[in-house]
């Protein structure tokens, strides 16, 4: 029997389980999918706001502060990548800068750093923000992050130091006798942590009725090649609406730009498909950003997000079912938050379950991806001569090697899909898509798995019209 068992691998349930790694608990992780960070984790802003925006007195307050300034140090400890970029938040009307106002205010009750300026000098520093820009409010500890890498990151740490992952592992059914859950008939817990994302409320409806409802608000961005900060160095929030923050300009870890998102509700809880949601994009982004650089798009894709109809995060013991903790609703600014609500849940809520549990005294820590791109020719040379394959690049377009891909393969919570691989090392992010390298990962794939091509998917659902040829071709 477990002690713990988390349903969902998202960032939060990873770092629940990476957190609860450094303890003497017997921890599983349960994923429907066939790899962890697949949902919301997936498909966001890869952003760590500052915590300015949400309404005082919630947890999404609460949370955004707290996990805005732990996340320096998670990602110093799990060795990936953080930068601190700042944002603007910009006015473009009388009403949006008495907005404007509010924020200020939220930002010196809350102490968060910030300045306040106009149009044009925000335009000294951000030459490509929209002329109809009279004010900006800069909020400096805004940062920047892979989410997917680090929930891969907490994931593979936690595994190494004895937590056990289930991948394509759904959940169906649970029920509780003599104090213990009972999961799909065969998996025994003492504490159950739901962090199932949109599915929180069904994993909660096995149970119980659910004190909550999940709607799934659907974003979707454009991607744009890098441009490592010539068309923007910042995050550019417009002022935000009852819908959200707004559709914004965000530059990235690997210097790639986003736009977006939009925020529709949709009935299909797995639903990441784009849509018209695009084209409000591109009207929405025209009344902050000129010159944007559509000729340099090469990707689009969508998230869900988990809203409940409490407006404000769930994360509590529920108040009839003992042992059962709920972690719901994590929409934005749920990625700024994860650190400080995976603290919470496991020093607040399960840690004071087990009295006599102690923290490891020997505790291993990960090793990072190899990322050829900051090595020395020194370095690199040192890798081809150990293993050759670190001199053969499959991806041209982020010139990453066969010995990387290899490497992503073999270790813990290691990719098996092509998609994992390009989570992991970045193969196929570039400027062709995956045009060129996709075909050669899956052989890598193949081989290093022993499997035959027709049995490596391209991602959660497997279904692609041009991997379905390439088989054929292979």
């Amino acid at each position: 029997m477990y002690d713990i068992t988390i349903i969902g691998a998202g960032i939060i349930g990873s770092l629940i389980a990476h957190n609860l790694s450094k303890f003497d608990l017997k921890v599983l992780v349960l994923e429907k999918e066939n790899d962890v960070a697949e949902g919301a984790t997936g498909a966001n802003s890869a952003m760590v706001h500052s915590g300015h925006d949400p309404k005082s007195g919630t947890l999404k307050a609460k949370y955004n502060l707290l996990g805005n300034r732990m996340f320096p140090d998670l990602c110093k400890e799990l060795q990936v990548e953080y930068l601190k970029v700042g944002a603007y938040v910009v006015a473009t009307s009388p009403e949006e800068e008495e907005t404007l106002e509010g924020l200020i205010k939220n930002c010196q009750d809350r102490q968060i750093p910030y300045d306040v300026m106009g149009g044009t000098e925000a335009r000294i520093h951000e030459k490509n923000l929209s002329d109809n820009v009279t004010k900006a409010l800069s909020l400096p500890t805004t940062g920047i992050i892979c989410p997917w890498e680090v929930s891969i990151a907490a994931v593979e740490e936690a595994i190494l130091n004895g937590v056990e992952l289930k991948l394509d592992y759904e959940v169906t059914k649970i029920r509780k006798e003599d104090g213990k859950f009972i999961i799909n008939d065969e998996i025994e817990t003492k504490v159950l942590i739901n962090c199932a994302g949109v599915h929180v409320d069904d994993i909660t409806n096995m149970l119980r009725k659910s004190p909550y409802k999940v709607e799934a608000r659907k974003g979707e961005y454009f991607v744009f090649d890098r441009l490592n900060g010539t068309y923007v160095r910042r995050v550019i929030y417009p002022t935000p609406s009852a819908k959200g923050k707004g559709v914004l300009a965000v530059p990235t870890i690997h210097g790639n730009v986003l736009l977006g998102p939009n925020s529709d509700f949709t009935a299909d809880k797995e639903d990441n498909t784009t849509s018209d949601g695009l084209d409000y994009i591109r009207r929405e982004i025209n009344k902050t950003m000129k010159n944007i650089p559509y000729n340099k798009m090469i990707h689009t894709f969508a998230g869900l997000r988990p809203h409940i109809d409490l407006n404000d995060f769930y994360i509590k013991e529920d108040d009839q079912i003992e042992n059962f903790i709920h972690v719901a609703g994590i929409e934005s600014p749920g990625i700024s938050s994860a650190p400080a609500i995976a603290k919470d849940v496991v020093e607040g809520i399960v840690i004071p379950k087990f009295t006599e549990s102690k923290v490891k005294e020997e505790y291993v820590r990960r090793r990072p991806f190899i990322d050829m791109r900051h090595m020395s020719e020194e370095q690199i040379n040192e890798l081809i001569k150990k293993d050759p394959d670190f001199g053969k690049i499959i991806c041209r377009c982020e010139k990453i090697s066969k010995g990387q891909i290899k490497d992503v393969i073999h270790r813990e919570c290691g990719a098996r899909t092509i998609k994992g691989v390009k989570m992991r090392c970045r193969p196929g992010m570039g400027r062709c898509q995956g045009g060129f390298c996709e075909p050669e990962v899956l052989k890598i794939l193949s081989e290093e798995l022993h499997e035959d091509v027709k049995n490596i998917k391209l991602d959660r659902d497997g279904s692609n019209v041009f991997m379905a040829n390439a088989k054929e071709d292979l």
